[in-house]
Order: structure tokens, then C-alpha cells, then sequence
């Protein structure tokens, strides 16, 4: 068997059990948060969602021996953390996962691909370590976006709990705990967030510094305005319920609109699907049979 060979098979293996890693802690997180917020959960529950317990996994010793130029830079970085893969090996790891994937492609190809002109056996491995290599980044930025809307619907929810909380005389501190673990099971996503942020400040981080790392985290624009707005009113001396229900409201206000542009846009969306399904059907239903008489007529003559 040629070196080349096992070489590719040996980077496929490690590229299966990189993604498989990668998609069971993110699977053990969810787990965690749905947890926590079950009823009688306490505040230690919520501690070990935030807390790394991988640093000595034998998956992690591994990925620790990886080049470390391996790791991707700033931008993608940023984006597996809006993806949601936040632990430090995260960058080797998608890296590796990319090199693996593009030798399993470019094997099958290998193995699979026509022999018989050395142009085209060429061509479908080029497109095989093309798909290879950009698979997992669509993939990581398909689910940067489907975690930033999951982050922009739950928002206004939280906003209203955060209000009720504030205006009851609880503190923000308090109130975001309480809001993270009453919306554990519906929106998972933002509830992790709020936990860290609410592990940060009891670390001794400044409230204004943990919850810009909760824009940092989450890449929605909603967010940061929301940070802004908070910053802001605990500098000028403003109400923070006051100033969430303000921002509550716009919210709603910016998804009923979003709402109402997309259902003005959809007649002309539309227009492609009438124009190249349903427009023929019913022209052949309706001439169908005129042509068919026409055919006969001329035939007779």
C-alpha cells in the first residue's frame, strides 16, 4: 500500500474522531443547560455548565500535539465562537477537521473516480479537496447563523423576565440568574450566556465588561444595543427596567416589521416558482386539448 495512501486513511480517521468530539461536547452543553433549569435545580448546577471539565481528556492531550499553526486565525476563531464552540481547542480542532475531511474526499476519489483520461481522474480530485476544504467552513458559518437567530428571537423573551425580575427589586446580577435558569429549556443558547456572564461578575470581572463579552460571544447587533443601552443607563443614573422595556418593545417592534417586509416580498418571490411550474401545467391543461382537436382537423384534411 503506497505511503501516500496510509497517510490519507490514518488523517481520516483523526478527522472523524475530531468531528465526533466536537459534536458530543457540544451535545453534553445542551444536556447541562436542559439540566439546570429542570425544577429544584440549584446554583451549582449552573456552575458546571460553565466550567471546562475537557482540559484532561485524551481527545484534548491529543489535539494539544497538533502544530499549533494549525490553529485558525482571528476571524475564524470569532466564528466558531458564534457557532458556539468556545473551548480553546476549538481552532486546531476545526482545522484538523478540515484536513481530514479533505483526505477522506480526496481518497474516495481516488479509489472512485474514472481512470480513463488522466484530465478528468485529475479534475475529480481537485473538486473532492475543493469540497473537502470548504464543507466545514459553510458548515461553521450555517451554524454561526442558525445560533445568532436562535439568540435573536429568544431575546425579547428575556428582556421581558429580566424587566419583571428588575421591577420585583431584584438586582441585574440576580435577575439574570433567575432569568437563565427560567429559560433553560426554551432557549438553551441565551441561558448559557447568561450564566457565564453571571460567573464572570462573581469572578470579579466588571458587569460592563462581561456582558460586552456577551456581544463578543454572540455576534448579534441586538445584543450590543442592548449592552449599549444597559451601559449607558447605569452610567447616566437611568432606570434599568425602564430603560429594557424601552428596548423590549422596540424589539418587537423591528420583528413585526421584519415580519411584514418579508410577507410584502413574497408575492414577487413567488414569481420564479409560478413561472416555471404552475404557468406551464396550466397552459398545457388549458391548450392541451385545443391543440390536440387542431392536430385531428388538419389530419382529416
Amino acid at each position: 500500500m503506497p505511503i501516500v495512501l496510509i497517510a490519507l486513511i490514518v488523517l481520516a480517521v483523526a478527522s472523524v474522531a475530531t468531528a465526533a468530539w466536537v459534536f458530543t461536547t457540544e451535545q453534553t452543553r445542551r444536556q447541562l443547560v436542559q439540566r439546570a433549569a429542570a425544577p429544584g435545580a440549584s446554583v451549582a448546577d449552573f456552575s458546571v455548565i460553565v466550567t471546562d471539565k475537557s482540559g484532561d481528556s485524551l481527545i484534548t492531550r491529543v489535539l494539544a500535539r497538533f502544530p499549533q499553526g494549525w490553529s485558525a486565525d482571528s476571524k475564524t476563531t470569532e466564528l466558531l465562537v458564534h457557532a458556539g464552540h468556545d473551548e480553546p481547542t476549538a481552532p486546531i480542532a476545526y482545522t484538523a477537521a478540515r484536513v481530514g475531511i479533505t483526505a477522506v474526499l480526496v481518497l474516495l476519489a481516488m479509489t472512485f473516480a474514472p481512470r480513463t483520461h488522466f484530465r478528468v481522474y485529475l479534475l475529480y480530485v481537485i473538486f473532492a479537496a475543493a469540497v473537502g476544504w470548504l464543507l466545514p467552513m459553510w458548515y461553521i458559518r450555517h451554524a454561526a447563523v442558525a445560533r445568532q437567530e436562535k439568540v435573536r428571537r429568544s431575546l425579547p423573551d428575556c428582556l421581558d423576565l429580566l424587566v419583571v425580575c428588575i421591577e420585583a427589586g431584584i438586582s441585574l446580577d440576580a435577575a439574570l440568574l433567575r432569568v437563565a435558569k427560567d429559560m433553560g429549556s426554551p432557549h438553551p443558547i441565551l441561558a448559557r450566556e447568561l450564566l457565564i456572564i453571571n460567573q464572570k461578575t462573581n469572578a470579579g470581572m466588571a458587569r460592563q465588561d462581561a456582558l460586552r463579552g456577551l456581544w463578543e460571544r454572540t455576534g448579534v447587533g441586538e445584543v450590543r444595543a442592548l449592552v449599549s443601552h444597559i451601559v449607558q443607563g447605569e452610567k447616566w443614573g437611568t432606570s434599568t427596567g425602564k430603560v429594557l422595556r424601552v428596548y423590549a418593545e422596540t424589539l418587537r417592534r423591528e420583528r413585526k416589521q421584519a415580519a411584514e417586509k418579508k410577507a410584502a416580498t413574497a408575492p414577487v418571490k413567488m414569481l420564479i416558482p409560478l413561472g416555471v411550474f404552475i404557468f406551464p401545467a396550466i397552459l398545457l391543461v388549458v391548450m392541451g386539448p385545443v391543440v390536440v382537436a387542431v392536430s385531428k382537423m388538419f389530419g382529416q384534411h
